[in-house]
């Protein structure tokens, strides 16, 4: 006699992300693992490999950037093309990014955090079927569109009164102080910012990110874009100087605003992303700086 249906589901993972990682470790088992052919792609071997083995020699220190356009480039478009197993195959490849944007996202949220998770998520399916495979950096790409999902889930979760049982009373949300990512998102509200501006300057000030590698459109030379951030890092302090979110009143964010806008440096050198970074109240991540993956899925 057949199982009801529901005990099947039973074990399935509530949060988004746990199942997304359940489902990619199926695509692995076996005696037949979804697999690559490795002869497609440069500095990697020439031979069949499983998606869940593709994922650590991307992960490793030494693997060139090209390999990763390369890689993502053959994955979405099979995504693309075949849906399922692809789409489960990218989402599985890109879950060490996936987790650490939701582990910092969330990190001060005090509610259930499954719903920002399922929007950084959506937003990364979103973008597997609009980003330019030609451009390169799709690594950078994807990742921002997810964490611009993320960070409108966030916002809107802190927007909203908490409930309070029992009685079902509320309170008014208050905003962490310092967090980074808050910080960059209310000043696109707003309207201090752009939204790409506040993506340019949480990328190569707080994640790590060089400026060299941020994707730009053809013809918008380094110092360029340079001098756009250095304008809207302006523009932040200034807001930051004259709204409630101030250095003053304990928010390390508004400190390294300024420290940005009195800054004369146009190059992106790295042990000042560090600086700026550390003021803010979240280091770099713990990976290699050109990296878009961390830890494991």
């Amino acid at each position: 006699m057949a199982h009801p249906a529901h005990c099947e589901h039973e074990e399935w993972p509530g949060n988004p992300l746990d199942a997304a990682r359940e489902a990619f470790g199926w695509l692995t088992a076996g005696d037949h693992p979804v697999a690559v052919d490795g002869r497609l792609f440069d500095h990697l071997p020439a031979r069949e490999i499983p998606v869940d083995e593709l994922r650590d020699l991307l992960l490793a220190q030494g693997c060139p950037r090209q390999v990763w356009d390369q890689v993502w480039s053959h994955v979405i478009s099979r995504a693309r093309i075949e849906g399922g197993t692809w789409t489960i195959t990218a989402v599985g490849l890109a879950l060490p990014m996936l987790t650490s944007l939701a582990a910092r996202l969330t990190e001060r949220y005090a509610d259930d955090p499954s719903d920002i998770h399922a929007e950084i998520l959506r937003g990364f399916l979103d973008a597997l079927q609009t980003v330019d495979l030609a451009e390169g950096r799709i690594t950078v790409r994807l990742r921002w569109a997810a964490y611009r999902a993320g960070h409108r889930a966030l916002l809107d979760g802190m927007d909203g009164p908490t409930p309070r049982p029992p009685g079902f009373h509320s309170s008014e949300p208050k905003p962490p102080a310092g967090h980074p990512d808050l910080v960059l998102a209310r000043a696109v509200e707003a309207g201090v910012l752009t939204r790409t501006e506040a993506e340019l300057i949480g990328a190569t000030r707080l994640e790590g990110i060089e400026l060299v590698d941020w994707p730009r459109p053809p013809g918008l030379t380094y110092k360029t874009l340079a001098k756009h951030r250095r304008k809207a890092e302006n523009r932040l302090a200034a807001w930051l100087a004259e709204s409630d979110t101030s250095p003053d009143d304990g928010d390390p964010t508004g400190a390294a605003a300024t420290t940005w806008q009195t800054s004369d440096e146009v190059t992106d050198d790295e042990s000042w992303s560090q600086r700026v970074a550390k003021k803010v109240g979240g280091g770099p991540a713990n990976r290699p700086p050109k990296s878009g993956l961390q830890g494991r899925g």
